[in-house]
């Protein structure tokens, strides 16, 4: 069985913030100020984002994002390894091991990014695949590729060495301690549009090597946006998956994440979550050649945070931890609103048109019924919805509404629950 949880992952991934740099005590320090700061409120994963093993990240980024065919650490089996240069605890061997356990000793869970497939250059060396007499050229694809990133070839379907090696690396990432793997150029493999789910095998033998560790690991899956029509096949072997493509801070990508909520609403589950991609909040950018704030107003984060909890959504900090205003940890923090991120409170999209939504929110077994109204324009307007319309609240009166974002209080009338909302922004009220 897969690993099941009720609450989708909710953490730190260094991407956008870092892009292919970020090195150990970066991740540290970020771990550290998680553990200090968000613990307490749910937070719990620290991910190292893409090109961890690769040598001299970065150095070339005003050409290319991935140094093409360039250095990677390996080891004799084609297992990628962290760079010793920016994971130096990673030396003789020990691999994401020592930082692992740091983030462990801090209450946390460790996670990392990998490409599907196999090292190219495993592959063009014939290296061995672990525990079998075949060699990574036998098992890799060479038709198989990825559009953006030259690293690795995907892995054959049908060997069954092939699967000998997603065992060899998911046994290695084990005995690290990972707890989190999110698996690029998998979850729509964008460059075959007439075949956008070609890895779908390489997702199931992921799932199996993950279930031969016997350890809980999380299965990530990117990028998006996903199939619907193959959400049965995400759902049955991957606990999140990528709904958008990457997802940045432009109040567009945010309006159109409403749409696609939409279309995935009814398949959030235990240990099964469409996911709506990072936060881009706070100070974002550094990797990528200049550190700057996030271009979504107060308002379009609140209704990004709200919209992400409301529906089920994984919940994925892509900031620098350290560089947290105030008011950007206190978004993060809101109890309240991060609790709806939970799979027993279910959220269903009740209304939406070119002006504004409403998603309503229940959780069955407590009785907590819960209302968010959503302002697409560009300035302030009402939003009304009549109660007694709401699937989710048949059956009981609600008198007395608390906005969870500031506080007011209000009374609906005749049934219909009316308040102005912010431009691009928010309310969202508990129902009493």
């Amino acid at each position: 069985m897969k690993y099941k949880m009720d609450r989708p992952p909710m953490g730190w991934n260094s991407y956008d913030y870092y892009d292919t740099t970020v090195n150990e005590s970066q991740v540290k320090a970020n771990a550290d100020f998680m553990a200090a700061h968000m613990k307490d409120a749910g937070w719990e994963y620290i991910v190292a984002d893409i090109q961890w093993y690769a040598k001299r990240a970065g150095s070339m980024r005003e050409r290319y994002q991935y140094i093409p065919f360039g250095d990677v650490e390996m080891d004799e089996y084609g297992r990628l390894l962290p760079d010793v240069e920016r994971f130096p605890s990673s030396a003789g061997g020990k691999g994401f091991g020592p930082l692992a356990a740091y983030v462990h000793s801090l209450g946390l869970k460790f996670g990392i990014h990998i490409m599907r497939g196999i090292p190219r250059i495993a592959a063009h060396r014939h290296l061995p695949v672990q525990g079998t007499g075949r060699t990574a050229d036998e098992i890799a694809d060479p038709s198989s590729i990825c559009g953006w990133n030259p690293d690795m070839y995907g892995i054959r379907k049908g060997v069954p060495e092939a699967q000998a090696y997603y065992d060899s690396i998911l046994s290695l990432y084990a005995g690290w301690g990972v707890d989190f793997i999110k698996c690029d150029d998998i979850c729509n493999t964008n460059l075959y549009p007439g075949n956008p789910y070609s890895a779908a095998h390489e997702v199931e033998m992921l799932q199996r090597a993950i279930q031969k560790t016997g350890r809980e690991i999380v299965l990530s899956l990117s990028p998006g946006p996903a199939l619907i029509e193959k959400a049965w096949h995400y759902q049955r072997y991957a606990n999140m998956w990528r709904i958008t493509d990457d997802f940045w801070d432009d109040w567009d990508l945010l309006r159109n994440m409403f749409d696609r909520c939409e279309l995935w609403q009814a398949h959030v589950a235990a240990g099964a979550f469409p996911d709506c991609d990072m936060l881009p909040v706070g100070k974002l950018g550094r990797g990528f050649g200049r550190e700057r704030e996030t271009n979504l107003t107060r308002e379009e984060q609140r209704t990004m945070l709200t919209l992400w909890c409301v529906f089920g959504s994984p919940l994925m900090i892509g900031a620098e931890l350290t560089k947290l205003d105030g008011w950007t940890l206190s978004l993060l923090t809101k109890k309240d609103v991060l609790k709806l991120a939970d799979c027993h409170y279910t959220g269903r999209q009740h209304e939406k048109n070119d002006e504004y939504a409403v998603w309503s929110c229940a959780n069955e077994r407590t009785g907590e019924h819960f209302l968010a109204l959503f302002n697409f324009l560009e300035e302030e307007r009402a939003v009304s919805c009549d109660l007694r319309e709401v699937g989710q609240f048949a059956g009981s009166a609600k008198t007395k509404a608390a906005e969870l974002w500031t506080g007011d209080i209000i009374y609906p009338e005749s049934g219909t629950l009316t308040d102005m909302v912010p431009p691009h922004g928010t309310r969202l009220y508990q129902l009493y």
